[in-house]
């Protein structure tokens, strides 16, 4: 089933097209990858979707709803979930606690008092049980390694409960180790939970080992769309990636 739908997107600054009519569609359970050379339009694209930037023109539905314009809180009460490219946790906040703020959150909850920690303390574990992080439940995020903040930043996510999830760029700024096991892990979770996945993801490796399809954007067009050998025998994507040598010798 469809669970995100985006047709003709476009958006615009003072005659600069930075989207230019792209169309796809996400399935349930499904990891679609986004990728392209810097300034490709991929954050604008993302932006659009999470109701961050109001399109120029084009239609965007999600869970078969039409979405288009409509704030972005909103449409994560929907059921969507989003990750950043640079990840943003309460830093003078525990680990557990950030899980439980967005708990609260989901359920539409706040208790701003001292005993707000009390709450959902079995849920939060149970998301950082999910992601490796358990054990550090009582650590302050300011203290975190960059990597623990991206997996403490999935599992907020995950508190959301979400059908659809979109990520930008979700293992940057990690180890190679680091970036294959977040992947797999979210690989996993989208296939058990049935999310529909769209991520942008500089690391081919991450990409061509866990997309079912991949995008390719350039200069705002969606210039390819297809399985990862598709998308690799493709000679106009062939000729974008030239010269960087990141799509060809990251997947051989």
């Amino acid at each position: 089933m469809s669970i995100l739908d985006v047709e003709n997107l476009e958006k615009s600054y003072s005659g600069f097209q930075a989207v230019k009519g792209v169309t796809f569609s996400l399935q349930a359970g499904e990891m679609l990858a986004l990728i392209g050379p810097n300034g490709a339009g991929k954050s604008t694209c993302f932006n659009m979707i999470t109701g961050q930037l109001a399109p120029s023109a084009g239609r965007i539905r999600i869970f078969e709803r039409e979405v288009t314009g409509i704030a972005a809180r909103d449409i994560w009460r929907l059921g969507v979930g989003r990750t950043f490219q640079i990840a943003a946790t309460f830093a003078s906040m525990t680990v557990a606690e950030n899980v439980q703020a967005a708990l609260f959150s989901h359920r539409r909850r706040w208790a701003a008092c001292r005993w707000a920690a009390r709450y959902y303390r079995q849920e939060a574990n149970e998301l950082l049980t999910l992601v490796g992080m358990a054990d550090q439940a009582a650590r302050s995020c300011g203290e975190l390694a960059y990597g623990d903040v991206k997996r403490l930043e999935f599992a907020i996510a995950l508190a959301n409960e979400p059908r659809l999830l979109l990520m930008d760029e979700p293992a940057a700024g990690m180890a190679p180790g680091e970036r294959a096991a977040l992947m797999a892990l979210v690989t996993r979770v989208a296939r058990e939970r049935t999310i529909g996945v769209l991520f942008t993801e500089h690391d081919m490796d991450a990409v061509f080992g866990h997309a079912d399809r991949i995008l390719v954007l350039n200069r705002g067009e969606l210039i390819a769309e297809g399985s990862p050998a598709a998308v690799r025998a493709n000679a106009e994507v062939q000729a974008v990636y030239l010269g960087t040598g990141a799509l060809f010798e990251a997947t051989q």
